[in-house]
């Protein structure tokens, strides 16, 4: 009997678990799940994550060269990541919290870099979770 290539490919096709997703981002899935206690409340919780608008209000605040408005963007994305086990980006982004403690926006492009481009890492994996659910 022959069974369509499609067929075939789909059911070799492994879909990311919220375990994997969590590990490609480098973080701690086993203490997310003591906090969260189920593989479904962090789902849910995780997938939020990408309609926070933290990291965009704090792009926009430090093109607007707000202090006040960046540190506090920063913070809550501290906040969030923390929260969620998101630890690559909680530590760039505690990093650039404290250097805009002063609500000084100098010399922060660096870290803002770094903040970036570990959100888009971590935003791309959550949204491949996403779509093969």
């Amino acid at each position: 009997m022959k069974y369509p290539l499609s067929s075939i490919l789909q059911e070799e096709r492994k879909d990311m678990t919220i375990r994997e997703c969590y590990e490609k981002t480098g973080s701690d899935y086993e203490n997310i799940l003591k906090r969260f206690g189920s593989e479904a409340m962090i789902q849910r919780f995780a997938l939020k994550f990408l309609k926070d608008g933290s990291f965009s209000d704090l792009k926009n605040a430090l093109e607007a060269k707000d202090g006040e408005r960046a540190f506090r963007a920063a913070h809550t994305l501290k906040g969030v990541c923390i929260n969620l086990g998101f630890d690559r980006l909680y530590n760039v982004s505690a990093e650039l919290t404290e250097k805009l403690r002063g609500r000084e926006i100098e010399e922060s492009e660096e870290l803002f870099e770094q903040v970036e481009k570990e959100y888009h890492a971590l935003t791309a994996v959550l949204k491949q979770y996403e779509s093969e659910l």
